[in-house]
């Protein structure tokens, strides 16, 4: 499918796989997306600017950077932003069509049902997108796809005027003329206000006039605060909604001394924000943000997961102002059509774009139109650019092409060609896919996990998914006959770890190879550790701290995709322990601090001791509760007169043995070994790399852990 992404400065039209319906979703084809002159035109800028220079606006990035750096190398830190760059961003948050496959959980919406689409991370200009429900509203029946298209627009003004509380016979003024501006002026008058509005533009502000704005105010013509006051008889405006996008300071200046005493003014658009005091004190204004659509906006829960608010607390919800808008337009009582200046094919994104660029006249709303005929599920975008396959290498797949797997395996595994080739990139989201598939030399990107399964020339699935997944994906691909590295943890759920025990009963004689990816036994460090204890004459004593940092208990980590921090990340240290006594866990120990204030959790704050049949007794100190600034990382291992200290994967230091200290300039957890010893273990049939019961045990060790936490 065609898919609109802005690259360098420019926006381009690629051909990306067509997403699948997930569950909370619909498919839909799209009829037509409006192009946000603002917001998008912004992120245009953003991208042809050289990299100094938006470091300089983006400080946020330029931390993240620094930190890869300081674990990954500069060299593959590189890698990453280089492709990140050339891979290009999707665009686009509101669009309209229909509905041509719904998710599981979805029964209000029905394939053939026209429907209006909203969101940045979905409603993308693309030919096909995925939307979840509380992000998808019905069209009124006789309302056109082409106005629909808006609803985004529509929905962040309709939450301006909701944040202002305007009432019958109130006077406002709005700060800005542009599509927001525009729609927000007849949202007011359809509340019953009197509306004034001003612009640089006189253009505008007589296209506001001609759709019913009351009075429309040049600041060219004289001084727009004086002429405010004098249009509302010396009191100044009830309220004012500022729609305008200027870095200038003066705008919210202007909106204060225009309100009354005891007035309102609220934000929607994007402007300086250095306040003077003096503006609002005296008159004792409210200041209010408008936050994009309305309640729902930025919480996953609500977007992503389907959990709507209930009307008797949240009335206005991001979905419910979707709905409500359309119903003006098809109502009449909004009128969009005028404000729609041009309509491109999506074969002339780029042309389109560039009509909004430049300092003349701009158009107020640009639209993409799509073709409508029967939607071809294309799932499979090859890349021309790809080699074939050396003779005796492992051809393999990476499914997920989230940020670890592009900072981490794939370039690992361009540093390994005698080894694999790259087969295929499996990403849920088109554009992704292709980019990344074209960036490390994939043959092939889908969307499709099943193409993989299916294919012949793969013989081995890396799965770097959310956690939730990796049970299913892991058993089906090897039912598929497929070898699989398959990220920590391997199973989230007793049940789902037994389905893969039980694929495994009887004799392993010609079935493929399952390696989790507890990397870190697979470190120069620990490696030196395990052979440093071989023939040790007593039990070990192992304690490892690991200062994991703060993550936001709504992030995902937590949540049933993530499994929590425990079965996520802890099961690395478990199956460490395993490695390092070899021997079977007799008892599983766990207690966690009871936090004072709902900032923390006790799930990622805990202590963890384990015995094994040697005798050896290890622990684990787990905690978010420290700063980011002290060493992520240590084990103590004391054992035979000898302390063996692994510090932050940095440092192996040694006491009470006769041989050196290591150290290594940048962090080696054995990812790269890891999929070294992997490749070994497939072309040559030799021992897994972790014997399957040593696998189970950590993750079973993280179950009776997490079991204890939650009693």
């Amino acid at each position: 499918m065609k898919q609109v992404l802005i690259r360098q400065g420019q926006a381009v039209v690629e051909e990306v796989p067509a997403p699948q319906v997930e569950s909370g979703t619909v498919l839909v084809q799209v009829a037509h997306s409006c192009i946000s002159v603002g917001t998008e035109m912004a992120g245009v800028k953003t991208s042809s600017l050289p990299l100094w220079n938006r470091a300089l606006k983006q400080p946020e990035n330029v931390k993240k950077v620094l930190q890869l750096a300081a674990t990954q190398g500069i060299v593959r830190t590189a890698s990453v932003v280089q492709g990140k760059l050339a891979s290009g961003t999707p665009t686009g948050y509101s669009a309209a069509g229909m509905v041509v496959a719904v998710g599981a959980g979805i029964e209000d919406l029905q394939i053939g049902d026209r429907v209006a689409c909203a969101g940045a991370q979905c409603a993308h200009h693309a030919e096909l997108i995925c939307v979840p429900r509380n992000l998808t509203v019905p069209l009124p029946e006789k309302l056109e796809l082409t106005q629909a298209s808006t609803v985004t627009l529509g929905a962040i003004a309709l939450q301006g005027v909701r944040r202002a509380n305007p009432t019958l016979g109130e006077v406002f003024v709005v700060l800005g003329l542009g599509i927001l501006g525009q729609l927000t002026a007849q949202m007011l008058q359809a509340n019953g206000c009197r509306v004034i509005g001003t612009d640089l533009d006189s253009k505008r502000i007589a296209i506001a006039q001609s759709l019913g704005m009351d009075v429309g105010i040049d600041p060219q013509e004289g001084n727009s605060i004086e002429q405010v006051i004098r249009l509302t008889d010396g009191y100044g405006a009830d309220g004012v909604i500022i729609t305008a996008a200027t870095p200038a300071d003066s705008v919210i200046s202007t909106a204060f001394q225009m309100c009354r005493k005891k007035g309102r003014v609220v934000l929607v658009g994007d402007v300086g924000l250095n306040l003077n005091r003096a503006d609002f004190y005296q008159k004792e204004l409210d200041f209010f943000i408008s936050t994009s659509y309305g309640p729902g906006r930025y919480d996953r829960n609500y977007e992503e997961q389907g959990l709507d608010y209930p009307v008797a607390y949240v009335r206005w919800t991001e979905n419910r102002n979707m709905a409500e808008y359309l119903r003006l337009i098809a109502a009449g009582k909004i009128k969009i059509d005028p404000l729609i200046n041009a309509t491109y094919p999506i074969e002339k994104a780029t042309e389109a774009y560039e009509s909004l660029k430049g300092d003349g006249d701009k158009p107020l709303m640009v639209l993409l139109a799509y073709p409508q005929t029967e939607p071809k599920l294309i799932r499979v975008v090859p890349n021309p650019q790809a080699k074939a396959a050396g003779k005796n290498l492992i051809r393999v797949a990476v499914v997920g092409a989230g940020g670890f797997a592009k900072g981490m395996h794939l370039p690992n595994l361009q540093t390994l060609p005698n080894l694999y080739h790259l087969q295929a990139i499996v990403s849920r989201t088109g554009h992704n896919a292709i980019a990344t598939a074209k960036q490390f030399g994939a043959n092939y990107a889908t969307t499709d996990y099943q193409q993989v399964l299916q294919d012949s020339e793969v013989d081995a699935i890396i799965i770097t998914t959310r956690h939730h997944l990796h049970a299913s994906m892991t058993l089906a691909a090897l039912e598929a006959g497929k070898h699989v590295l398959v990220e920590k943890p391997l199973a989230l759920e007793p049940a789902e770890l037994e389905q893969i025990t039980s694929f495994y009963q009887g004799s392993r004689e010609g079935k493929p190879i399952l390696l989790t990816g507890f990397n870190r036994r697979f470190s120069p460090y620990a490696r030196r550790i395990y052979q440093l204890v071989q023939g040790r004459s007593n039990p070990m004593i192992l304690n490892y701290r690991m200062n994991a940092g703060y993550i936001p208990l709504d992030h995902w980590v937590h949540s049933e995709e993530g499994g929590g921090r425990n079965r996520g990340e802890a099961c690395h240290l478990y199956d460490l322990f395993t490695y390092l006594t070899g021997s079977k866990v007799t008892a599983v120990n766990a207690h966690s601090i009871v936090p004072k204030t709902s900032h923390y959790s006790s799930r990622d704050n805990f202590v963890a001791t384990m015995n094994f049949a040697d005798g050896s007794v290890a622990t684990l100190t787990y905690t978010a509760l420290g700063t980011t600034s002290y060493p992520k990382e240590k084990l103590e291992l004391f054992v035979d007169g000898k302390v063996l200290v692994i510090d932050d994967y940095r440092e192996l230091i040694l006491a009470g043995v006769r041989a050196k200290n290591l150290k290594t300039p940048t962090m080696e957890k054995g990812q790269k070994q890891e999929l070294e010893i992997f490749a070994q273990a497939i072309q040559q049939g030799k021992e897994w790399p972790i014997l399957l019961w040593q696998q189970i045990q950590a993750t079973e060790i993280s179950f009776a852990v997490e079991q204890q936490l939650g009693e």
